[in-house]
């Protein structure tokens, strides 16, 4: 039997668990003991202790249970194998360990052999789990340097921490204003962690009505609101296994805020007109443009919730602050674009330099229309400096268009903002409303509040002081 492993040994029965420390360590282990749930669960979520390779705890202890201290050594690393040791056997404990990521069970009394060769087990499907997330992490950074494209030390810094972190089952905040590229690094975790063969679910936070978006995270029972018709399983339960990335997770409710942070807490929720508790795997990865701690100075985020979504944070700096970056993604985004049909073959240097000229207040987003925009309108085989149109007073996203012109006329762009954001504000954000009131579709609609970055914390920015927040 192999030599090589560190054990946690959890069981409230002194002389047994002494008794298994001792014949393990006979194996040549590495044995600790912890006589509490309460304190193995603080033993394996300790920075300053190497993670277990496995944890062997009994089911019912003082304090937290199996089940608790399964989910405290799988959060610090989701390879560390969890085997649970239990006289009583049912099929509910069992269905939950596993649900809870428990690599075995191990029933009393014991068989030591048969204990022995679980372990062994064990620790090998942990190397085999460490091997394959170098694989993926590999593969992960070789697909991201055709995804995440630049060449700025603080883009390097950006991708050499997602890597870090992707075999965690840590909370990741990402922030940065809009455009900057959240959802790729969201992809990047996802696709350098071991559960890549699982769902990446995206939801942007933002872009729905508090109704809608507590039946699309945690799902509703037919007949839980009107037009409800049939169960729906939310987003959670999709990506469980997975990874949920939150965008825009500042724009949440006070209600769902509630709701979430039991999530982050629990790893539990109901659906919506649902009494049943369901319980879900998914690692979460949030994102925003916004400053949280100032949603927390005023009263629109809870405290608590901040401190459980700002476990690790990636920062995305704008484009404007790593210029390196600028000229390669003009080049990956005219290439992708040849590759779809485009026939422009190259930038002309007046072409460059007028780029260079401009401090993106839309980011990567930005950059990539106006590339787009300059391959359909140049009459050459390379795009010249007057193919290349920028809005020169764009305003930052989420700003008044007003101040962003500095007084002066507005734009189209800017005209058309104000005009979508004075329907919402008259609607009270309710989207169908604001659409017929512009004599527009819904769908229409919702896709200009995404191409424009518009959010209800704009929203609430530029309404009038006593306006409705009906639908927020």
């Amino acid at each position: 039997m192999s030599g090589v492993g560190r054990i946690l040994v959890v069981e409230d029965n002194d002389a047994l668990r002494r008794g298994i420390a001792l014949a393990l360590h006979d194996r040549a282990f590495t044995i600790d003991q912890a006589a509490t749930g309460d304190a193995a669960v603080e033993r394996v979520g300790d920075p300053a202790v190497e993670p277990y390779d496995v944890v062997l705890t009994d089911l019912r202890l003082p304090g937290a249970d199996g089940v608790a201290v399964l989910r405290a050594a799988r959060a610090r690393d989701a390879r560390t194998s969890v085997l649970l040791m239990t006289a009583y056997g049912s099929v509910e404990s069992a269905v939950e360990a596993m649900r809870a990521g428990a690599f075995d069970f191990v029933q009393k009394p014991l068989d030591l052999e048969q204990l022995e060769l679980r372990i062994a087990r064990a620790i090998d499907h942990r190397a085999l789990l460490h091997e394959v997330s170098e694989l993926r992490a590999e593969r992960a950074a070789r697909r991201a340097a055709d995804v995440i494209v630049g060449e700025s030390g603080a883009l390097r810094s950006v991708t050499d921490l997602a890597r870090r972190v992707a075999p965690t089952r840590s909370t990741v905040l990402v922030t940065g204003e809009t455009g900057t590229g959240k959802e790729l690094v969201a992809g990047l975790i996802h696709g350098a962690s071991p559960r890549s063969s699982g769902p990446l679910v995206k939801v942007n936070c933002g872009a729905l009505p508090e109704t809608l978006l507590e039946s699309e995270l945690f799902g509703h029972e037919r007949g839980a609101f009107t037009g409800a018709d049939r169960r729906r399983a939310g987003r959670f339960e999709e990506a469980s296994g997975g990874t949920l990335f939150l965008d825009e997770i500042g724009e949440l409710s006070p209600a769902t805020q509630v709701k979430l942070l039991r999530v982050l807490q629990d790893q539990e929720f109901h659906r919506l007109g649902g009494s049943r508790t369901l319980r879900t795997d998914a690692r979460i990865v949030a994102a925003t443009h916004s400053d949280l701690a100032e949603e927390v100075r005023a009263g629109r985020l809870r405290e608590d919730l901040y401190f459980r979504l700002d476990v690790i944070r990636i920062h995305l700096p704008p484009l404007r602050e790593r210029s390196e970056d600028l000229i390669p993604l003009a080049h990956h985004f005219l290439r992708e674009l040849r590759d779809a049909g485009a026939s422009s073959q190259g930038f002309s240097r007046a072409a460059l330099d007028r780029l260079r000229s401009h401090d993106w207040p839309g980011n990567v987003r930005e950059l990539r229309n106006v590339v787009e925009r300059a391959a359909l309108l140049a009459s050459g085989p390379r795009i010249g400096a007057e193919d290349v149109v920028l809005n020169e007073r764009s305003p930052r996203l989420g700003s008044r268009p007003e101040e962003a012109q500095g007084g002066g006329p507005p734009s189209l762009a800017s005209a058309e903002r104000g005009a979508v954001l004075g329907a919402l504000q008259r609607c009270g954000f309710v989207q169908k409303d604001a659409a017929a009131r512009l004599g527009i579709s819904p769908r229409k609609l919702n896709y200009m509040i995404r191409r424009m970055g518009i959010t209800h914390a704009a929203w609430r920015r530029n309404r009038p002081p006593g306006g409705e927040s009906r639908g927020v």
